[in-house]
């Protein structure tokens, strides 16, 4: 699969590269970032370095998009968004989407913008054509569920133990947006969520 960058003049989703490491190194080890993943902790420059060659370049080869969030064309990486197979399953209709962004540019809807045009990506015919794109988070990631409902995501439940965080197992909430939902803020999310 080609290689993508997407932009809506606010914010630019190109492939992460070699280049990037020392960013995303710098990034991801942010308490903020750690706290809601399931990368490591602590996370170092082989943790980056593992990124780039070992998910990001094999996952463009195989329908598995990472994008590196930037707010210009050529500018540092302050977030990443991905979509990947969905519970390590072929289904080349579905998708499950994650992403997280530096505490130093959250809080002015960058993210709800990229997961808006990934979303657009995925579903446009001729590309990915997805059906479904699945948003997992732990219970308690308010800041990730927001994104996901303003970017049309419908809240379908909780997954009990359904993510493991470095060895235990979490609860989490689970959310899908289908091709044919409008990406308009989704109302099926329950109140406090």
């Amino acid at each position: 699969m080609d290689a993508r960058t997407l932009t809506n003049g606010t914010v630019w989703l190109s492939p992460p590269t070699a280049l990037d490491i020392d960013d995303i190194t710098a990034c991801c080890q942010q308490p903020s970032v750690g706290r809601w993943t399931t990368m490591p902790v602590p996370y170092i420059r082989a943790d980056a370095e593992k990124f780039i060659y070992d998910m990001v370049t094999p996952g463009w080869a195989d329908r598995s998009p990472t994008w590196a969030l930037r707010l210009g064309e050529h500018a540092p990486v302050v977030g990443m968004i991905g979509l990947g197979p969905i519970d390590s399953r072929r289904d080349h209709n579905s998708a499950e989407i994650g992403f997280w962004l530096s505490a130093e540019v959250r809080g002015r809807g960058l993210m709800t913008q990229a997961v808006h045009l990934a979303c657009e990506a995925a579903f446009a015919p001729g590309w990915l054509t997805l059906d479904r794109i699945e948003w997992r988070a732990i219970v308690g990631n308010h800041a990730s569920a927001a994104v996901a409902r303003r970017a049309g995501f419908h809240y379908e439940g909780l997954l009990r133990s359904g993510c493991v965080q470095r060895g235990t197992r979490l609860d989490s909430w689970i959310a899908a947006r289908l091709r044919t939902d409008p990406p308009a803020p989704a109302p099926t999310w329950p109140d406090g969520i």
